[in-house]
């Protein structure tokens, strides 16, 4: 058998492929997820062999669920889409399963038809779901999972992280999350232009910053918004100095105050 996950907000579009996937003897629904944090979870509680996932859901994305997992531990994979022309185009460039709705009984016997296959020839196809999530526009958020919940952090509530062993701690103004990533990985994957790293153990998001004092020895301290004091490493002041020469060039009057050379 099979082990089938759907995952769609729309409850009709779930039970319009739970009622075709009946009709197939070697596949079994495991689950319905109506949104991605829940298909999360149950794609690490149930391990499906394949799931049928939406793209477009609210909060958490077809692409976040992919991220979240990893595409090493991603069951195979069929995008169900409604609409979105560039995930289409992506999907068939990168010969990735996927459905676009409505799709009628032939469609989508094809792609069960590729399913057998590929699980019959081990082919997960983990490569080509990592070009997709390279090529996807997609909204930045961090997935912070533990205790089988996941839960989705916009980059734009992100005030600073910090090094927690090999995870991350993710500080917004109200909560502070693990995600199980490092701070070497996150600093290379946020964008430059709203993150730099202040030091060996600290990313911060650089409109956060409310106040910067400079030190004796080169190094600094920066102070956040939400009331935070921060250290600011010799190694890694380049990256403060040119964010403040750039807030003076524009005339930024956010109040942004310095005390000294950082």
């Amino acid at each position: 058998m099979i082990k089938t996950l759907i995952v769609d907000d729309e409850p009709l579009a779930r039970r319009h492929i739970a009622a075709l996937l009946r009709a197939r003897s070697d596949f079994e629904v495991v689950g319905e997820a109506a949104h991605g944090a829940s298909a999360i979870a149950q794609i690490e509680a149930a391990k499906p062999d394949v799931v049928f996932l939406d793209v477009q859901m609210p909060e958490v994305t077809g692409f976040d669920v992919v991220e979240a997992i990893g595409v090493e531990a991603m069951p195979m994979t069929v995008f169900v889409t409604a609409h979105d022309a560039f995930a289409v185009r992506a999907f068939e460039v990168q010969a990735i399963d996927y459905l676009l709705k409505p799709f009628g009984d032939d469609r989508f016997a094809q792609v069960l038809d590729r399913v057998r296959r590929r699980l019959a020839a081990g082919h997960g196809g983990a490569d080509a779901l990592a070009t997709l999530l390279a090529s996807a526009p997609r909204t930045p958020r961090l997935v912070a999972r533990g205790n089988g919940v996941a839960r989705i952090i916009p980059l734009e509530d992100v005030q600073w992280i910090g090094a927690a062993g090999n995870y991350a701690e993710v500080h917004t103004a109200s909560r502070s999350l693990l995600i199980d990533e490092s701070i070497a990985s996150l600093a290379a994957r946020l964008p430059a232009q709203d993150f730099a790293r202040i030091h060996r153990a600290v990313i911060v998001r650089l409109d956060a910053i409310a106040e910067v004092r400079g030190g004796s020895h080169g190094d600094g301290a920066a102070r956040l918004t939400s009331g935070a004091e921060l250290r600011i490493s010799r190694r890694y002041r380049e990256a403060v100095q040119t964010y403040l020469s750039a807030c003076l060039g524009r005339g930024d009057d956010r109040g942004i105050t310095s005390a000294g050379p950082v």
